[in-house]
């Protein structure tokens, strides 16, 4: 069954277009609509670890499905992107989390990838992975376009294309909805 609107929690264009491009894929010619929602994650601006990463993206979710409460068919979503160190680097990731208001959820975690010792110090100073990219890079706001993985491979990996793959995999319950019963 495809939902008839998607809740995003998220007024980020980016994140925007990776859910769009993931519905396409998932549910062919007639994709739920999408509607964004300024949500807060409950997570600091730039969440460190695993747990609060998920923690945000599944807050952004969970406030996004809300604010459709009159849609018993709506999915909401919530992206959040975050740092983490193993091996002596920084690794970047974000988290996708999908919920319906008949209690299913479905999660996933991006690809990720390491950072360079230019925005690495930068993000272990306090600063948000976006505004390091920003510096290091000379833009503007780039984490509503590009995002650090757009800007790190020269293009060849954008940033919707991260979210879409995630998305598609959080989106496994209601694809697949017979194997997530019960």
């Amino acid at each position: 069954m495809t939902p008839a609107l998607l809740a995003l929690g998220s007024t980020n264009p980016a994140k925007r277009r990776g859910v769009e491009a993931a519905l396409t894929r998932a549910f062919g010619g007639r994709p739920p609509s999408v509607r964004c929602f300024d949500v807060p994650s409950g997570v600091a601006a730039q969440p460190w670890g695993d747990e609060a990463t998920r923690q945000g993206a599944q807050a952004r979710a969970r406030g996004a499905l809300a604010a459709v409460t009159g849609d018993p068919g709506a999915l909401g979503i919530g992206i959040e992107g975050g740092v983490t160190r193993c091996g002596g680097d920084l690794w970047s990731f974000s988290w996708v989390v999908v919920v319906g208001h008949d209690g299913r959820r479905g999660a996933a975690r991006s690809g990720a990838f390491t950072l360079p010792m230019a925005l690495a110090e930068l993000v272990e100073a306090g600063v948000e992975l976006g505004e390091a990219c920003d510096r290091v890079f000379a833009r503007v706001d780039s984490k509503r376009r590009e995002g650090a993985v757009g800007l790190l491979t020269a293009g060849a990996l954008t940033r919707q294309e991260l979210y879409a793959q995630a998305t598609l995999l959080a989106l496994a319950p209601w694809l697949r909805s017979g194997l997530y019963a019960g």
